[in-house]
């Protein structure tokens, strides 16, 4: 009877240890099973494009999902974004966020990763239709905006809505910028009959760039009263012209985008103004949206993230300075 009463108890304490030990295990499965979905951008160094990523990041904790933040150090860098996708989607993931660095190029590369995951797409367009769900600006109303931006600067300064004017584009072939210079041209067209666009210039992705190519606006076009310059990092270079010829009052430039660079050229009058988007949104819905797919439930397969004019005027309302100075620890 002892021995009995001894082999009670030790298979009694074996089985309390072994409830213990599954008791102390629980919480590791859930750590075990955590979505991973990358999410991939044109240029990890960007401000913009860390805005998406800090948006994204959020969604991560918010959610319980791993998101691995990928992209190459510069958005003329095509081939490595798409090395980046293909290690992606060879991770398993349950999903990949991407922002296309170019229309054409990514759009074979996208095709082939959507038949491994689903792929869902933010702020530049793809030749593909594998995109489960799109996430991103209204581009060609974004140039329309940026037109009409430009026409009510140049209209203030001079009491007309007429001169020379000029765009320039950051890099031929991505699908966002063709969008904006399809927006804005066709709104100087139909709208502005008194606008001449006499330069329409494609830059190599570089803020020197646009400031070799503004300078030499400024020498070639002495009557030019307007630019668009259509992303971030023609914005800068663009402002600088204008800023070093000291020539804000005779010529307005419209950029896309900010950063602390352009909106400080935008409180100095050397950009009358900036076409914003909501690019922590397009991170933190991504990811959101990515999540709802791998679960098997139903998203929209087009959402329009938004776009807002700014401007000295309107700068310090709360929506506006929420987007120009966003949250991105």
């Amino acid at each position: 009877m002892r021995i009995a009463k001894k082999l009670v108890t030790r298979r009694s304490f074996t089985a309390l240890a072994g409830a213990a030990m599954l008791a102390t295990m629980a919480p590791f499965p859930s750590f075990a099973q955590t979505v991973t979905i990358p999410i991939i951008v044109k240029d990890t160094t960007s401000f913009y494009w860390q805005i998406v990523l800090a948006g994204a990041r959020a969604a991560g904790k918010d959610l319980n999902v791993n998101v691995p933040e990928l992209g190459a150090q510069s958005e003329s860098d095509i081939n490595g974004q798409i090395s980046i996708l293909e290690n992606a989607v060879a991770g398993s993931p349950a999903a990949v966020v991407i922002a296309p660095t170019e229309f054409k190029a990514l759009g074979k590369p996208i095709d082939e990763a959507a038949k491994a995951v689903p792929i869902i797409g933010i702020d530049s367009a793809a030749d593909s239709k594998a995109f489960t769900s799109f996430l991103t600006t209204d581009n060609v109303q974004g140039g329309r905006i940026a037109a009409d931006g430009l026409a009510a600067a140049i209209k203030e300064a001079t009491g007309k809505e007429e001169g020379e004017v000029a765009i320039i584009t950051s890099l031929p072939g991505v699908g966002s910028l063709d969008q904006r210079r399809e927006g804005f041209l066709d709104q100087v067209k139909t709208k502005y009959p008194g606008f001449k666009v006499v330069a329409d210039k494609y830059a190599d992705g570089q803020a020197t760039t646009g400031l070799n190519m503004m300078t030499d606006l400024i020498t070639a076009n002495p009557n030019l009263v307007g630019v668009f310059a259509s992303n971030l990092i023609m914005a800068q270079g663009v402002g600088q012209a204008i800023a070093e010829n000291k020539l804000g009052d005779k010529i307005k430039v419209i950029g896309f985008d900010s950063d602390d660079k352009t909106v400080g050229f935008l409180k100095e009058g050397a950009l009358a103004g900036l076409v914003v988007q909501d690019p922590y949104r397009m991170g933190y819905d991504g990811v959101k949206t990515a999540l709802a797919v791998s679960k098997g439930e139903k998203v929209e397969t087009f959402v329009d993230t938004g776009a807002n004019l700014v401007t000295k005027a309107n700068m310090n309302e709360p929506k506006i300075d929420a987007l120009l100075n966003p949250k991105i620890k």
